[in-house]
């Protein structure tokens, strides 16, 4: 991890997202009128840390209810990049012009470890109950698989329990219903920020709960702690200011490892943010989508369910998901664990909209109780292949002279282009996040796509994070083309033969 210089100390600031939305129910209702349209399109630009770089607001459709339009807006503004993307996608052979994607948090380095596994004979099974309605908080016999996975890889001081589990499609699935059942409409949650951005959508869109950034900053103030710290002490004065603000914070999310910094909150951290919700009855959801992710040795993570104690069992509520650690983000697997029996009764109603086919239940118990394929092949592999990708580009930016942020965790570098480099070269002439947004549509444009800051909330203009779970070829352009960009050159041609297409080694059983 690069160092940044140690300033005075400023005092966090809280900003309480979708706070400008209050009351569109109440005004609205179920009509469609003109006062309505007015409210929407007056109030819904104003939603804090929410959307891509091209934030307006277009959506309103006299065809769609005022949550329609919302959710509408959501989409217009916050998939800009990935649909561009998506339009314009790099192929070796059919568009090597194409936009490379290093903004995209996905595992691309593994499949052909998972292709393998995947396609074995003890993957190919059909029977009767895998074709009917299951349990809807999933088949017994997964939520065993998981209980026992779960009890291992997170280290829990006692096996944990099947009946605490409940499983759906995916992390985004968790957050939704979490906050659909744990909050009234218009509370909230407090979240260290920056943040995944898309955890806006998952609690506001179906529940109408709002976020409480903990707006944290890169200074380091003290001997000893690091950028972007997150303290109990930050933790009061946020939920402070919401209660100033009438707004009641029901929970606290965490997400360890923390996109999109990299950073691991230790165990005397964790146990300090769980005993800070415990005094104020806040439930703490714990998102761990990234822990077997950790690639660096060095680097010690501790899940929370492998803690000696919780402060408060029944508010603590942890996710994990397929789609990161075994790179399976189109597969849709993701998991709740918590022993709050009312908790996960009421997320399993949800799971009638959320549920996962029998098919895929059963190739995910096969999957995951294949201990001596992930400890042997996958997990090796994976990480050293992780390991190999992020040196890589690591190194492109240290020759760049530019500063970054990476703990050895997740797919992605938090990159510090607020600074002018070594070459004198200045890339945000000012510090501005109308300038972070023109950095980020000069990426685009020369066809790589990165993630600017104001995505996650990030309260300073100028840190992008960049995503290196790639294969190498890729990688290499994507990063010649980030070069171009910061060097002010326009693109070149390129000859895609020219980019060595050898892959890592790779093990196959």
């Amino acid at each position: 991890m690069s160092t940044l210089p140690q300033k005075e100390s400023k005092a966090p600031t809280a900003c309480v997202g979708l706070a400008s939305t209050q009351g569109l129910d109440s005004n609205c209702g179920d009509g469609l009128g003109r006062e309505c349209s007015r409210k929407l399109r007056q109030k819904l630009p104003e939603l804090c840390g929410v959307g891509g770089p091209t934030t307006t607001f277009s959506s309103y459709s006299s065809h769609l209810s005022s949550r329609g339009s919302v959710i509408k807006w959501f989409w217009d503004s916050a998939e800009e990049g990935y649909r561009t993307y998506h339009m314009d996608e790099y192929d070796e052979d059919k568009n090597p012009k194409g936009i490379i994607n290093l903004g995209t948090s996905e595992n691309k380095l593994c499949f052909d470890l998972l292709s393998w596994r995947l396609s074995q004979s003890d993957m190919l099974r059909v029977e009767p109950s895998l074709l009917q309605y299951p349990d809807w908080r999933g088949h017994l016999f997964l939520r065993e698989e998981v209980a026992r996975f779960l009890s291992f890889y997170c280290k829990s001081p006692s096996p944990l329990k099947p009946e605490n589990v409940v499983v759906l499609n995916g992390c985004a699935s968790l957050f939704s219903a979490l906050a659909t059942v744990l909050c009234e409409v218009g509370e909230a949650f407090l979240i260290p920020a920056p943040y995944y951005g898309a955890i806006k959508q998952h609690v506001y869109l179906y529940g109408n709960v709002q976020l409480v950034c903990v707006s944290l900053d890169s200074e380091v103030t003290e001997p000893g702690t690091r950028p972007f710290q997150l303290t109990v002490k930050k933790l009061e004065m946020a939920l402070q200011g919401a209660n100033s603000e009438g707004v009641k914070v029901k929970g606290l999310i965490l997400i360890n490892p923390w996109n999109p910094l990299g950073d691991i909150y230790s165990p005397g951290e964790l146990q300090e943010y769980l005993e800070f919700a415990k005094r104020h009855e806040l439930h703490v959801m714990v998102d761990e989508v990234y822990m077997l992710s950790v690639f660096e040795d060095s680097v010690g993570y501790r899940s929370v369910l492998g803690l000696e104690r919780l402060p408060d069992p029944q508010r603590t509520h942890v996710m994990w998901a397929t789609s990161k650690d075994f790179g399976m983000s189109g597969l849709r697997f993701g998991t709740l664990y918590t022993e709050n029996r009312d908790v996960a009764t009421a997320v399993a109603s949800l799971c009638r909209y959320h549920g996962l086919s029998g098919l895929v239940q059963y190739q995910m118990a096969q999957l995951l109780q294949d201990h001596d394929w992930i400890n042997q092949v996958y997990l090796p592999e994976n990480h050293a292949r992780l390991k190999a990708a992020h040196t890589y580009v690591s190194g492109e930016l240290r020759a760049l002279g530019i500063p970054f942020l990476s703990r050895g965790a997740g797919f992605f570098i938090w990159v510090d282009l607020r600074k002018v480099t070594q070459a004198e070269l200045q890339y945000l002439p000012k510090l501005t996040f109308e300038e972070e947004m023109l950095l980020w549509r000069k990426f685009l444009d020369n066809k790589v796509l990165l993630s600017a800051g104001k995505v996650f909330e990030c309260k300073e203009p100028g840190w992008f994070r960049l995503v290196f779970s790639d294969k190498a070829h890729r990688l290499r352009l994507g990063m010649q083309r980030v070069r171009q960009v910061l060097e002010g050159q326009s693109q070149k041609a390129e000859d895609p033969s020219s980019y060595q297409t050898q892959e890592p080694r790779g093990q196959h059983r």
